[in-house]
């Protein structure tokens, strides 16, 4: 497969599961192998669609923006925004309503246009400072 061929299906990925909640739409873009790397993950497909269901109702809104994408071989590479609310509370705590905006990076590896493989960094420090889980820096 090619490159374009591979960021199609990571753009599908993002549009269809992440910011439409088309979970199924998922099957035809990962092998049964798959094997997700990001800390705190679940290692497997179905983690993943259950990772994507927690992120859109605990952060409603949620949504990915692509900012910056490339592919080399069998490899994408992407820089994305985060951004969502806190709807549902976190750590024991009643919702806040506070949005947040972080960046993401993710890397995911490609067999026959499918992901076989991804490693993620998202910067939930940043997110836990925005939404007041930690102390705020003193100005």
């Amino acid at each position: 497969m090619t490159a374009e061929t591979n960021i199609t299906v990571f753009r599908r990925v993002i549009e269809e599961g992440f910011n439409r909640g088309n979970l199924a739409a998922l099957d035809e873009c990962y092998t049964p192998s798959f094997a997700e790397h990001q800390f705190d993950m679940p290692a497997t497909l179905a983690g993943l669609k259950g990772t994507i269901a927690y992120l859109r109702s605990t952060f409603a809104p949620f949504s990915l923006t692509i900012e910056d994408i490339a592919a080399d071989g069998d490899k994408v590479w992407a820089r994305m925004i985060g951004r969502g609310t806190d709807s549902a509370g976190l750590m024991g705590r009643l919702p806040s309503g506070k949005t947040f905006a972080i960046t993401v990076f993710d890397t995911c590896r490609f067999e026959h246009g499918k992901i076989v493989e991804h490693w993620g960094v998202p910067d939930r420090f940043h997110q836990m400072m925005q939404l007041g889980l930690l102390p705020q820096p003193a100005e």
